[in-house]
């Protein structure tokens, strides 16, 4: 049976970090496999126009290529290439509930996730992404620095 660790990408070096941090994991576990994560920020209480709401879906492919051209697909190159499963994903939405919904999918025993280096306002009145999965997640969480 194989063990399945998510790892939340946000294309910085921080999210680098939690890789290579995954990538030694499951080198030390063996049989696993990493699925990389990448979520597009996207709030359903975003107000728009008309016009933006029928160029929406275009947009939202756009990111979503883009995203597997620029962050997920050369990580799971980079680990397939190591003699890492992996595999990986991009979906829209709020950061923390997704990378838990697949979580809780794919039946993983532990996410990986980067420390958010967002400060100032925004932070002290929202709080992160990465805390919010560590509060709610359903399953462990390693946040590496």
């Amino acid at each position: 049976m194989s063990a399945t660790l998510i790892v939340g990408l946000d294309g910085t070096e921080s999210g680098n970090r939690a890789l290579a941090y995954a990538k030694k994991l499951a080198n030390l576990i063996g049989g696993c496999e990493l699925l990389v994560v990448y979520v597009i920020e996207w709030s359903p209480y975003t107000f728009q126009t008309a016009e933006e709401n029928s160029q929406r879906h275009k947009r939202r492919e756009e990111e979503i290529s883009m995203a597997m051209e620029r962050v997920i697909d050369p990580a799971v190159t980079s680990l397939k290439a190591d003699g890492i499963n992996a595999r990986g994903i991009v979906r829209h939405g709020d950061v923390a509930e997704l990378i838990d919904a697949v979580a809780v999918e794919e039946k993983a025993e532990q996410i990986i996730v980067a420390r958010s280096s967002e400060g100032g306002f925004v932070k002290r009145v929202f709080g992160t992404a990465t805390a919010n999965l560590v509060m709610h997640a359903s399953v462990p969480v390693t946040v590496v620095g």
